[in-house]
C-alpha cells in the first residue's frame, strides 16, 4: 500500500478547510484515511491559526515511507521546515551516493578498456 501525506477537503461550500492525513494514494480526495496530521484553514484572519501540524507523526509516516503532495509539502514547510529540510538532504545524500557509484562504475571499466587495449 502506497502512502501520501496530502489534504482531504472539509467544510461547507466556499468555505472549505482541510485536514491533512495519510492516505492510500489510491483512495478519493475526501476518502478513508489512515491517520489525521493537522489541519488548515485558509480563510481565517491573519492573526488567528489557521494551520496546525503534528510533526513528530509526520515525521514518522515520513520514515515509514509515505510520500507528501506539493501542497501538503508547503504547508509543512511553514510549519515545520526542519522536516523538510531532512527531507532534502536525505534526497541529496542518496543522490550523491548513487552518482559516486555511478563514477566508480565508469571508472572501472575505463580502466578495464585501457588494459584489455594493451594485450
Amino acid at each position: 500500500m502506497a502512502l501520501k501525506i496530502r489534504l482531504r477537503q472539509q467544510g461547507r461550500n466556499n468555505r472549505a478547510t482541510y485536514r491533512l492525513v495519510v492516505t492510500d494514494c489510491r483512495s478519493p480526495r475526501d476518502g478513508k484515511y489512515v491517520e489525521m496530521l493537522g489541519w488548515y484553514n485558509p480563510f481565517e484572519s491573519v492573526s488567528e491559526r489557521t494551520l496546525l501540524v503534528k510533526a513528530d507523526r509526520v515525521q514518522h509516516w515520513l520514515d515509514q515511507g509515505a510520500e507528501m503532495s506539493d501542497k501538503a509539502k508547503s504547508l509543512i514547510a511553514q510549519a515545520a521546515p526542519a522536516l523538510v529540510r531532512k527531507q532534502v538532504d536525505k534526497v541529496v545524500a542518496h543522490r550523491a551516493k548513487m552518482a559516486s557509484k555511478r563514477k566508480a562504475q565508469g571508472e572501472k571499466k575505463s580502466s578495464e578498456k585501457k588494459s584489455s587495449e594493451k594485450k
